[in-house]
C-alpha cells in the first residue's frame, strides 16, 4: 500500500486534497527539515552558532579537495548566482575560500578553509548524534529498512564525487 493509499481512521472524511499533505515527497522533506533542525541546535550546543541550513546545502557538496562554483550549483539545483551569494555568506563566517581554479584561472574553485574543516568535523559528530537520535526513535529495524532502500533510491541523483575531479565544462 502507498502512502496516498492510506485510509483516514474510520468514521473520519479525508480532505479531497490530503494528498498534498501525505505524499512521499512532503514526507520526507518533512523529515528531512526536522533532521537538519535537530543537527544545526546540536551545532549551536557545540558552539558552532550562525550555522544555517543553506549552509548545509553548501558544504554537503562541496569536495574536500574543492569544487567550481557552477559544479556546486549544479549539484545543489541552484543557479550560479544563488550559489555565489551564499559564498559570499560562507566566505564571511570563515568556512570557504575561492580561489583561482589551478586548470583554468579565470574560473574560481571553493575550498573549505581550516576554520570550515572544523565546522565540518563538528557537523559530522552533530549528523551522528541526530542518526542515533532518529533509531532510537524509529528502532533499528526500521532504520535500516528506511535508510537502505532511500540511499539506493537516492543514489540515482548524482552529489558530490569524491573519486572524479569537478566538470570542466563552463567557465565560473
Amino acid at each position: 500500500m502507498s502512502v496516498t493509499d492510506r485510509r483516514s481512521a474510520p468514521g473520519t472524511r479525508r480532505p479531497p486534497d490530503g494528498w498534498r499533505l501525505r505524499n512521499a515527497g512532503r514526507i520526507l522533506g518533512d523529515a528531512v527539515t526536522r533532521f537538519e533542525s535537530r543537527v544545526l541546535e546540536l551545532m549551536e550546543k557545540s558552539g558552532h552558532t550562525g550555522t544555517r541550513l543553506s549552509h548545509i546545502n553548501l558544504t554537503r557538496h562541496l569536495d574536500l579537495r574543492g569544487t567550481r562554483i557552477t559544479e556546486l550549483a549544479r549539484r545543489a539545483s541552484m543557479t550560479n548566482a544563488a550559489m555565489t551569494e551564499l559564498i559570499d555568506h560562507c566566505e564571511k563566517i570563515g568556512l570557504v575560500v575561492r580561489q583561482a581554479d589551478p586548470a583554468d584561472g579565470r574560473a574560481r574553485t571553493v575550498f573549505f578553509t581550516e576554520a570550515g574543516r572544523v565546522w565540518l568535523a563538528a557537523f559530522a559528530r552533530a549528523v551522528r548524534k541526530a542518526e542515533r537520535e532518529l533509531t532510537l526513535e524509529i528502532g533499528e529495524a526500521a532504520a535500516q529498512a528506511l535508510l537502505g532502500p532511500l540511499a539506493h533510491y537516492a543514489g540515482t541523483v548524482e552529489s558530490i564525487q569524491v573519486a572524479r575531479p569537478a566538470a570542466r565544462s563552463r567557465r565560473d
